[in-house]
């Protein structure tokens, strides 16, 4: 395997929350805190591990990714755009009138985006048929897809996960943002989610705990899960809301809040500029 280039996947995480930052500043609306903390997964995702060709987007063996915490569709637009499925100028059109790019995924509009997602666990759900059917198909591509912790409290993630244990399917990877927040407050405050492991692995799962900003474990997490047989894999990604941004770390009040121009330049500052 060749040897992994820690530095370049840094500076792209670094591009993605820049453009997450801009887009949702131009758009005066989206959700910040929690497509910050996912950027470096979806750096991983797609610049070290999926087979997708953005010149391609419905290339037949594809790998393919499933946003179910849809209302972070910010990180999933900019890592799209530094692939290149499209020009980056885009993200300065989030959420406008007549944009490709609305609040959530439209399958329909943006290329490289597999299924239209929102409602919370819908997306889950169907990347389960999406792994299910490339069984079937005796396809060896693989799924991916990242849930919210908040939206692991949804009892269709849970119907879903009972069914990719039963099927077995060792082709599916899911991927916990587990950033401890959602929007009415910390996860323990509002439906704990706890014990969270364990939960998983009882419903037939393997389960592997990162911390979900240190590029070397989310790697090897990644290449563990292709290894796993008979057993869906579960990454639990320790994470942080508004990775990146010191005044919006931790800070549940960005969970769903524009940053103003000040806001936006500072966090940019941060990021080391434009």
């Amino acid at each position: 395997m060749a040897k992994v280039d820690y530095e370049k996947l840094k500076n792209i995480a670094t591009e993605i929350r820049k453009g997450i930052i801009k887009s949702i500043n131009a758009a005066g609306s989206g959700h910040p805190g929690g497509s910050l903390s996912a950027a470096d997964i979806l750096t991983v995702l797609y610049f070290y591990k999926m087979k997708v060709d953005p010149k391609n987007p419905k290339m037949e063996d594809r790998d393919r990714f499933v946003l179910s915490k849809g209302h972070a569709a910010p990180v999933l637009y900019a890592t799209l755009a530094e692939k290149g499925f499209f020009s980056k100028e885009e993200l300065l059109k989030l959420r406008h009138m007549g944009s490709m790019l609305q609040g959530h995924p439209d399958m329909k509009k943006v290329p490289g985006i597999e299924i239209s997602t929102g409602s919370l666990g819908q997306g889950f759900s169907c990347s389960i048929g999406m792994a299910l059917a490339a069984k079937l198909d005796k396809k060896d591509n693989r799924i991916y897809a990242l849930l919210g912790d908040g939206e692991v409290q949804e009892g269709l993630v849970w119907e879903a996960a009972m069914a990719a244990g039963h099927y077995k399917l060792d082709n599916l990877t899911a991927i916990l943002d587990y950033n401890g927040m959602q929007i009415d407050g910390k996860n323990d405050e509002v439906m704990t989610i706890n014990p969270i492991k364990e939960k998983w692995e009882s419903f037939g799962w393997y389960v592997i705990e990162i911390d979900g900003h240190n590029f070397e474990e989310i790697i090897k997490a990644f290449d563990k899960a292709e290894t796993i047989k008979d057993k869906p894999t579960m990454i639990i990604a320790k994470t942080i809301k508004g990775k990146g941004v010191s005044f919006m770390e931790n800070q549940v009040g960005w969970h769903g809040t524009a940053p103003k121009d000040e806001e936006a330049e500072k966090a940019l500052k941060e990021l080391g500029g434009c």
